[in-house]
Order: structure tokens, then sequence, then C-alpha cells
């Protein structure tokens, strides 16, 4: 039973400890939040370059099907893509007349 008294009786953390712990923890969300900021961009970009290079494959499968160049809507009829499909960042996709693929500009 002295066991449990003691434990009970022991103090917590004080004031300064907590501050401690609090500017450590803020200096390490200084250190890492803008380098994950500047990744996300960088992750956005590979990621549309990776959807542009799936719908160029669909055109060239809906090419190889119907012996000709697919519009957009075309392409969403035929499921090749989904309706409203877009990049990562936000952006959507434009299909040329010639059949190749680019993100429009915002």
């Amino acid at each position: 039973m002295n066991k449990w008294r003691k434990i009970l009786n022991e103090r917590g953390f004080t004031l300064i400890e907590m501050m401690i712990v609090m500017l450590v923890i803020s200096v390490l969300l200084i250190i890492t939040v803008p380098s994950i900021i500047k990744n996300q961009e960088a992750v956005n970009k590979k990621g549309c370059e990776a959807y542009i290079k799936m719908v160029e494959g669909q055109i060239q499968s809906y090419k190889l099907k119907e012996n000709k160049t697919p519009s957009k809507e075309e392409l969403i009829s035929g499921g090749y893509i989904k309706d409203g499909a877009s990049c990562p960042g936000g952006n959507e996709i434009v299909i040329n007349a010639d059949g190749s693929v680019d993100e429009a500009s915002s």
C-alpha cells in the first residue's frame, strides 16, 4: 500500500519542462514544414506527368480500335477516361487535334 501512495504523491512535469518540450516541437515544425510544401509541388508535377502518359496510352488504344484520333468527349463516352478527371494539381488536360496531350495552364 505504501508503494501506491508514493506513486500518487509524485509531482508531474514542471512548467519549464513543458515549455522546453513545446520549444523543441516548434523548432522541428519550423524545419520540416517548408520542405514538405516544396515537395508537394514536385509530387503534383510528377503525378500530372503520369496522368498525361496514361491518357496518351488510352488515345493510342482508341486509335488502334477505331482507326481515328479521338476527341476528349469520345474518350469519355467510350470509357477510356473519366469525365472531369484532372491532374493532381487541379489543372485539366487538353487533348489536341493531333492526339497529343497537354496540361491546361492555370
